[in-house]
């Protein structure tokens, strides 16, 4: 980029009526040569007539988007990708631990975003100048350490082989537990005297807990007091203080136990969300000469050829151009029917190849490949944390604190009162035994990233847990007509002419041969002959009307009825039902053109079932005619159609719409994720059709629907409404379970084995919950 020219990013910007005042103001200002905003990607790029005063043009330029946008932020573009480091950190299993390092790293000057993935153990970093990024590491690095100084740190892009096999400390740390569970055991089934006997349950004791008593007290020199480690070390030596010392050795042996069934479930859990998601290719056959060579997929450059042979997975995206063969689609699409592939047409990493042997011209890099995007996505969705998540996050900061403070004052006060001071003091253990949220903390992610993988083995790519809650509260959604209700492949049905029908097809093929809409492509492909270019001057494309240009010599103008009204043309007014595209030639009419599209047969049945599941109103827009809109929206009984619609009456039509809601509902829009983008930015949930192979769609939207299918968002919602339920299920079963025992315990009526139970028992459970998510066979 040269030095006059700038990029900058808006982020959070979603009002389209907005960013083109944003535009226009700017371009007003005296420094600037020129700008461009777009929207979708929400980058604006401007040309200073010179680089002086570009920081004052800035400043102004943020005034002008706060004006329009207060909440949107403006920031220079780094136009660098090496400012980002992924970071495995292989161990991870404590839920606590990783909030800590997350927000310690958070609060490094130089770090504009880090956030954990705990499910895939992933470190995300981000600095803002690149220059900054190995000493940040580098910090991180010793933030991770002094927390978790048994996490193995690996960088992702170096390759280095991630294997999970059991550590031989958790070995060692198995055998020193199960000695000392032997001498517990034995001490309390014999008759020993007192002081051997407590000589053998401090033995057991320190052989059980050694490491947690270790772990508490440095911790406590970096001032984390408030952890697991050391609450559950002080409410065993109380235990042990006032002469309950098997009860002491009981809580820290079934703690131990519970955390060790607890990081099996953990593991088990990440385990079955990456299978979900199984699709990275693990090398790749490249084509040198006339050998094959098996390299990783990111050592394949663009115009390389690599061979993929049965039963291996497609690495990167590409064409096919010797042999035929059955892909597999159903890690991208969530569809088992096999795919027939042949020379010349397209493949994507992420397919698996059936039976023949295959050549591929790549045409992508890795990074950039299908499989590499839906990967980065899924994975770092869950960077956009639901309001649930949000809220257990914050509750469980001041969830132990209460409850240490509740422990001291049933240990101060009713001794005070009552007297009895070892009768309390144990009561006061009980909550401290149970004052860990571990069950809400592990179990809640792991739900929604559970949700989000099982919608990502069904074709549906959810960008983050926020999107997967919000489609339980879809109150009304909105469809496009063209490509997402019907099937967007229009044809010729009828051609009514003052001229002769060969010749009318001809000018309207010539004129609409520039053109990508799939009505266009209708035209031409009815005309069917070569199309010869050079007979084509001036031409020019009028938004939402038509097309304008000089064809051998005379003007033709070809649209809908808005064009010849705009040029004054004397036109015959159709009532057939279809897209009707009328003819102009020299401003005399020439006749008209209907064009038809089919309804998909998936369309029928998804209103049907978006009523089953809550939604109130299912409306459609359309650029259509009204004839063509009524006809499709009474077939599938839509409540409401709008047509005739430019693009940018799309997006106000869509904020009315908006205001029809109910409170704490949401609005979804679905669309074919291209010409949709202010609309699918404007609506609570965006929603793009067709994804596969799209990069668009998968740029504009909040949910992207890999296939084509309709229905596909249906079952997005009951993947939704199934991962709520079961993440309300583990609050509520934790919740109460702790409850009840603080209630039991605060009145004498439970010991601290109950409250071990309430505390690492309820986790497991609530783990093992979570895992249902990832059944959607019956979904």
């Amino acid at each position: 980029m040269s030095e006059n020219k700038t990029e900058l990013i808006l982020e959070g910007l979603n009002c389209a009526n907005c960013a083109t005042k944003i535009e226009k103001n700017i371009n007003e200002i005296s420094d600037i040569d020129k700008v461009s905003l777009n929207f979708m990607s929400k980058s604006l790029k401007i040309e200073t007539k010179n680089t002086e005063n570009l920081d004052n043009v800035i400043r102004d330029i943020k005034k002008i988007v706060a004006k329009y946008e207060p909440d949107v932020i403006v920031r220079e573009k780094i136009i660098s990708s090496s400012n980002k480091k992924n970071l495995i950190l292989m161990g991870l299993i404590c839920t606590s631990c990783a909030s800590k390092i997350e927000n310690k790293i958070n609060n490094l000057s130089d770090v504009k975003n880090a956030y954990i993935n705990f499910t895939s153990q992933k470190l995300a970093l981000e600095v803002y100048r690149e220059k900054d990024l190995e000493r940040v590491i580098k910090k991180a690095k010793e933030i991770v350490n002094e927390i978790e100084p048994d996490v193995k740190i690996i960088d992702e892009s170096k390759n280095e082989k991630k294997i999970e096999k059991t550590d031989p400390k958790n070995k060692l740390k198995l055998i020193r537990i199960s000695i000392g569970a032997i001498i517990f055991f034995i001490s309390l089934l014999s008759n020993f005297s007192n002081r051997i006997e407590l000589l053998l349950f401090l033995t057991s004791y320190i052989l059980i807990g050694g490491d947690i008593l270790v772990k508490s007290f440095k911790n406590i020199l970096k001032g984390q007091v408030f952890d697991e480690n050391f609450l559950m070390s002080i409410a065993t030596i109380g235990a042990f203080s006032i002469g309950e010392s098997p009860e002491g050795v009981a809580v820290m042996l079934f703690y131990q136990i519970g955390e060790f069934f607890q990081d099996l479930a953990v593991n088990r859990s990440r385990r079955s969300i990456k299978s979900l998601m199984d699709i990275r290719p693990d090398y790749a056959n490249l084509k040198v000469n006339e050998n094959i060579k098996k390299v990783s997929p990111e050592d394949v450059n663009i115009n390389d050829d690599i061979v993929i042979k049965p039963g291996e997975k497609v690495p990167l995206d590409g064409t096919v151009i010797k042999g035929t063969s059955l892909v597999d689609t159903s890690a991208l699409t969530g569809e088992s029917v096999p795919k027939k592939l042949k020379p010349d047409e397209k493949i994507l990493s992420g397919f698996i190849n059936k039976d023949g042997v295959i050549t591929v011209k790549v045409t992508k890099k890795y990074k950039e490949s299908t499989v590499s995007k839906i990967l980065d996505l899924v994975e770092n969705a869950s960077g956009r944390k639901a309001p649930t998540e949000q809220f257990i996050t914050k509750f469980s900061r001041y969830y132990t604190p209460v409850v240490v403070v509740l422990a001291l004052l049933i240990t101060i006060i009713p001794s005070l009162i009552f007297g009895n001071f070892n009768t309390w003091l144990y009561r006061a253990l009980i909550f401290l035994v149970i004052s860990c949220p571990c069950a809400l903390v592990v179990s809640i992610p792991l739900g929604f990233f559970g949700g989000i993988g099982a919608a990502s083995k069904n074709g549906i790519l959810v960008k983050g847990g926020n999107y997967l809650e919000a489609l339980n509260n879809v109150d009304i959604s909105v469809f496009d007509k063209t490509g997402t209700l019907t099937e967007g492949n229009f044809s010729v049905t009828e051609i009514n002419s003052k001229i002769s029908k060969d010749e009318l097809l001809k000018y309207a093929a010539l004129a609409e041969s520039y053109s990508n809409h799939p009505i266009a492509n209708s035209i031409v492909k009815a005309f069917n002959k070569k199309i010869d270019k050079s007979l084509i001057k001036n031409y020019k494309e009028i938004s939402g009307h038509g097309i304008k240009a000089d064809i051998m010599e005379k003007e033709v103008l070809i649209g809908n009825h808005k064009l010849m009204d705009e040029f004054n043309i004397s036109y015959e007014k159709t009532e057939d039902i279809g897209t009707i595209i009328y003819v102009s030639i020299d401003k005399e009419y020439a006749g008209y053109i209907v064009i038809s599209d089919k309804i998909k047969k998936d369309s029928y049945k998804v209103v049907y079932d978006l009523k089953n599941e809550g939604v109130r109103k299912t409306i459609m827009l359309t650029g259509d005619n009204k004839k063509v809109g009524k006809k499709v929206s009474n077939l599938l009984k839509l409540d409401k159609v709008y047509s005739e619609l430019l693009p940018h009456e799309k997006v106000e039509k869509l904020e009315n719409i908006l205001k029809e809601k109910k409170p704490n509902k949401k609005l979804l829009f679905v669309g074919d994720g291209i010409n949709d983008a202010p609309v699918l930015a404007r609506a609570d949930i965006g929603v793009a059709m067709g994804g596969l192979g799209s990069d668009a769609a998968i740029e504009a939207a909040d949910v992207v629907l890999m296939t084509d299918e309709p229905s596909k968002l249906v079952t997005a919602i009951k993947i939704a409404n199934r991962t709520k339920k079961i993440v309300l299920q583990n609050i509520f079963f934790a919740l109460s379970i702790k409850a009840i025992v603080l209630l039991l315990g605060a009145f004498g009526q439970a010991t601290m084995w109950a409250a071990v139970f309430a505390d690492v028992g309820v986790a497991l459970i609530a783990i093992l919950n979570s895992l249902r998510v990832l059944k959607t066979k019956n979904i």
